[in-house]
C-alpha cells in the first residue's frame, strides 16, 4: 500500500448495518438481516472480538460436521470483523486456517479473534473457534488484513474489472 493511504485509515470509515446482535452485515448479509455464515451476536471485549455461532446443516461436509470451507469462511470473517469493530474497513490479504478438530454442525461455537500487531495500514489478526461448551479449540487462524478507504478501494477495483472485461 502506497504511503498516502496509510495517512486516511480510519477517515471514511462508515459504521456496516447490523443484526438484532450486533453483527456487522455485509452486502448480501444485509438483504436477508442475518449472517448467512451463522454468527449470531458480536462484541469487542479489552481488545478481542467475541462471536456466538452455530453451522447451519446447509455447510454440513460430511455427517454431522462442518464443510472445511465454511470453516474458513468463519475465520475469515471473525478476523475481518475485528477491525470494523475498531471502526477501520480491511480486506484480506492473508489467511491461514489449521483444523484441530472437526466442527459439528448445529451446536453452539464460540469464536474469538485479537490483534497479534499492526504495521502502518496492516493488521496482523489471529482467531480461534471453539467448542462452546468444552471451549475445545476446533480451527486456529491467522493473517493479515490491509486498511483500505472503501471507496476508494471500490471503485478501483471496478476500473480494474472493467478493463479486464474490455469495457
Amino acid at each position: 500500500m502506497n504511503t498516502d493511504e496509510s495517512k486516511w485509515a480510519g477517515a471514511n470509515f462508515q459504521e456496516p448495518p447490523r443484526s438484532d446482535g450486533g453483527v456487522a452485515l455485509c452486502g448480501a448479509c444485509r438483504v436477508q438481516g442475518v449472517c448467512r455464515v451463522g454468527l449470531t451476536t458480536e462484541k469487542l471485549h479489552d481488545g478481542v472480538a467475541h462471536f456466538k455461532l452455530e453451522c447451519p446443516r446447509t455447510h454440513e461436509g460430511g455427517p454431522n460436521v462442518a464443510h472445511g470451507g465454511w470453516t474458513s469462511y468463519v475465520m475469515d470473517e471473525v478476523m475481518g470483523h475485528l477491525p470494523l469493530l475498531n471502526k477501520q474497513m480491511t480486506v484480506t490479504a492473508e489467511i491461514s486456517v489449521s483444523f484441530v478438530k472437526p466442527v459439528p454442525v448445529e451446536r453452539p461455537l464460540e469464536a474469538r479473534s485479537w490483534i497479534t500487531r499492526r504495521e502502518g495500514s496492516r493488521w496482523y489478526l489471529s482467531g480461534e473457534l471453539v467448542l462452546e461448551s468444552s471451549g475445545s479449540v476446533l480451527a486456529k487462524a491467522s493473517g493479515i488484513w490491509v486498511a483500505r478507504d472503501p471507496d476508494r478501494h471500490f471503485r478501483r477495483h471496478q476500473a480494474w474489472l472493467t478493463e479486464q472485461e474490455g469495457q
